[in-house]
């Protein structure tokens, strides 16, 4: 009698912000493991996410987004993500096929073109690093055939691709495919994680990101990139569900009223929002209790990035 052999590895997901990285990882594992928004940049650090695939255990790494820093935080986030590829097995260099296209046309918003510049840095760093990627051009169901076949050609010929997936990760399109590969490139040996497990994210702070999305997903128009989300107390709750409380950070007075919103009502729909999500990964009764405080300059605080994994000295 023979058994089949187990394998088990990582596998990075690097690309330009809002490239697709989150919804891609959620899509191969099957659940949500890291957050997703409009906003660009919101994964902060890296997450990994466990997928099943046959005998096949992938650890995906959802690296933040590489991009030109200019913050410390920036510079923290860009520095994780390269960290995060150089472990892996195999990267995975995810590009927004649609933001490329609509550049080389030239009717280009400026976040495309910032784009655009970031996957010619990603494939520099690629080149400098001497590291194959498999190339994985994304939203293809926004893309005509012929255009995505050119584009896969001009980056393919830069030499730092081994081969080419087109896939949606909004619709699934291709993702499979995408899944099969990876669950072939990982190397032979016993599965890292229990095979129900779908991410080693701390549940404070799986549950701080829920809350954090949910925060983008409401105020992405009024509040820039300046509130953070401590989970403050984790207990059991008498139903046996979890109660869970957090903070709101904000740096200003002013961005106070934002997450409050009137009569409390935009912060009500986060909670209420943050807590459906908590509820069905949690799989209980979820009791939520959100706060909102004023904490100028928290993007400069070491603990902050001790807390994320962050390297603070960049």
């Amino acid at each position: 009698m023979t058994t089949e052999t187990t394998r088990a590895g990582f596998a990075a997901i690097i690309g330009a912000p809002n490239a697709g990285k989150s919804t891609l990882v959620n899509r191969l594992v099957g659940t949500k493991v890291s957050i997703v928004t409009q906003k660009v940049q919101t994964t902060r650090f890296p997450i990994k996410g466990v997928a099943m695939a046959g005998q096949s255990q992938i650890v995906l790494v959802d690296t933040p987004g590489i991009f030109t820093p200019r913050r410390r935080l920036d510079r923290a986030m860009v520095r994780s993500a390269w960290g995060g590829a150089e472990g892996a097995d195999c990267v995975v260099h995810l590009v927004d096929a649609h933001a490329e296209i609509v550049v080389v046309q030239g009717g280009s918003k400026a976040a495309d073109r910032r784009a655009a510049d970031d996957v010619e840095s990603i494939v520099e760093g690629l080149k400098s690093a001497k590291h194959k990627a498999i190339l994985a051009l994304n939203k293809i169901d926004l893309v005509k055939r012929d255009q995505l076949l050119g584009l896969s050609q001009r980056l393919f010929e830069t030499g730092v691709y081994s081969e080419v997936f087109m896939v949606s990760a909004h619709n699934g399109s291709g993702v499979d495919d995408l899944k099969a590969r990876l669950a072939e490139l990982m190397p032979e040996g016993h599965w890292l994680y229990p095979e129900d497990q779908t991410a080693d994210l701390p549940v404070r702070l799986l549950a701080a990101e829920i809350t954090r999305e949910k925060i983008y997903l409401r105020v992405h128009e009024e509040l820039p990139y300046s509130a953070a989300v401590e989970t403050t107390a984790f207990t059991e709750a008498r139903d046996g569900g979890a109660r869970i409380e957090q903070t709101i950070y904000v740096e200003r007075e002013s961005q106070r009223p934002i997450v409050l919103g009137k009569g409390g009502q935009t912060l009500k729909w986060i909670g209420e929002n943050a807590r459906k999500d908590l509820i069905e990964i949690l799989d209980r009764p979820v009791h939520l209790f959100l706060h909102v405080k004023v904490r100028e300059n928290w993007s400069d605080e070491r603990e902050f990035y001790s807390d994320l994994g962050l390297d603070y000295d960049v």
